[in-house]
């Protein structure tokens, strides 16, 4: 049986469960001189959880640990010439093996590759029906043993609540070691390219080019290449600046139209046209910048006697302003509407006029949620590829001026990282040195936007 499959009769179950114990409660509380602990909805829900949290718990184990453990099985029938190989060998050794597996055939295979894919499917075949038995009893199990402590005095509720708790901390707990293994894979890696590109001429270096590998691999001493990072960090700073000053007014000015001098019809109809913005695909808006605004920025800019690439930084900047515009302006918006309108009414009330209340009032008692939406603009602003691939070139040029053509972080991360790759060279992990400095970057930021939100967050509470 599938893993699909067994997970679709585990979630029958496990509503069967909840329906049989709800039902009982109900029946129970239905005689007079019977009083629940808890409703009967929990009573069905402690019957269900217990039916199929444990089952998918053993589904996830099995569908994971089999792979592992099959893995390690399979070496039995390598060759000893393969087992004394190194590490990529014996992963093409294996790839070799999962090929016969699935039914893929390259040539003639050696009979030890048909023996151990043969095994494979053999172990995989018992591991499925074994999985499948185990899965569905413990499913049954334990839904018979949630239904066997349905009694009056029983604290459903509690149980339910701290099945509830766990699952929040596992998830929370989840986010925490995502992040954390993120970061960790990107510092060790980033740790290897600084043995052999020195910090410091990464750090500072004025020239990106990294094309160049040479006969030996580049960090040798005979390689010609250059890791400085300052051209990239420049272009993205310069993008991501024009980028704010198109999203930034805009999307504030429209939120507090919306917010304090629209009619609700108007509301109704312009907030979600400005939505709909945020659900374009990137890859549209880079086609509109390559195709429409980098051509028409360049004629006007040689229309008045600019010297304007035919990729610039400045049709980037535009069209990713227009990008992230909903961020700003949905999010300012609900956030002025959350200020309350005692604080509106007491304006009023000292003779303020609809501005003054806005800027003096209202604006700064919202300003640590337009400062949270300001910050995830600058996020997204910061991490945008696709635009700049396409309407401000790959050419990492260290210069401050809009017209020019550059490049940014993420989009030379792409270059570096796109096709097969050998991680051992100093070009493949530049990669995630530069990840390593956005990320130091990007939490720099979010520190000092929550230093801005806490100091006006203090004064109107």
């Amino acid at each position: 049986m599938s893993i699909s499959s067994l997970a679709l009769y585990v979630l029958v179950i496990g509503m069967m469960y909840f329906y049989v114990g709800q039902r009982t409660s109900l029946e129970q509380r239905a005689n007079g001189d019977v009083r629940l602990h808890s409703l009967p909805h929990y009573y069905g829900l402690w019957t269900g959880l217990l039916s199929a949290l444990p089952a998918f718990i053993l589904l996830v184990i099995f569908a994971v640990g089999d792979d592992i453990v099959f893995a390690q099985m399979v070496k039995q029938y390598y060759p000893a010439a393969v087992l004394e190989q190194d590490v990529a060998q014996q992963t093409i050794a294996f790839a070799r093996v999962m090929n016969v597996v699935d039914g893929i055939r390259f040539g003639n295979p050696e009979q030890w590759v048909l023996d151990a894919g043969a095994a494979w499917i053999t172990w995989q075949a018992t591991s499925e029906m074994l999985m499948s038995v185990i899965v569905l009893a413990v499913a049954l199990g334990g839904g018979l043993i949630g239904y066997r402590q349905i009694a009056p005095d029983f604290r459903s509720r509690n149980g339910v609540e701290r099945i509830i708790l766990w699952g929040l901390v596992a998830s929370s707990t989840v986010a925490i070691l995502t992040t954390v293994g993120i970061v960790l894979s990107v510092l060790f890696e980033s740790i290897r390219f600084f043995q052999l590109i020195p910090p410091q001429d990464f750090i500072l270096g004025l020239e990106w080019n990294p094309q160049f590998e040479g006969a030996e691999r580049a960090g040798s001493g005979n390689g010609e290449a250059t890791y400085g990072m300052l051209p990239m960090f420049v272009g993205t700073l310069l993008i991501s600046t024009v980028a704010l000053t198109v999203a930034v007014p805009v999307g504030l000015f429209s939120a507090i139209y919306l917010a304090e001098y629209a009619t609700p019809r108007v509301r109704s109809v312009v907030k979600p046209l400005l939505e709909i913005l945020a659900g374009v695909p990137t890859v549209v808006y880079g086609f509109f910048a390559a195709l429409t605004v980098a051509p028409f920025v360049r004629s006007a800019g040689e229309a008045i006697g600019l010297e304007v690439a035919s990729e610039s930084a400045l049709a980037a900047g535009l069209v990713m302003g227009v990008m992230i515009i909903p961020f700003i302006s949905s999010l300012s918006d609900d956030v002025i509407n959350a200020v309350p309108q005692s604080l509106r009414d007491a304006a009023y009330g000292l003779g303020s006029t609809k501005s003054e209340t806005v800027r003096q009032v209202v604006l700064p008692a919202a300003l640590p949620g337009i400062v949270a939406a300001v910050i995830l603009a600058v996020s997204r602003a910061i991490g945008e590829t696709m635009i700049v691939v396409m309407a401000a070139g790959l050419a990492a040029n260290l210069s401050f001026n809009p017209l020019d053509a550059v490049t940014t972080v993420t989009s030379q991360i792409v270059t570096i990282l796109v096709g097969d790759q050998e991680f051992e060279s100093a070009k493949t992990l530049s990669a995630f040195a530069l990840a390593l400095m956005l990320i130091i970057i990007t939490l720099a930021l979010n520190f000092f936007a929550l230093q801005i939100v806490k100091k006006y967050r203090e004064q109107y509470d």
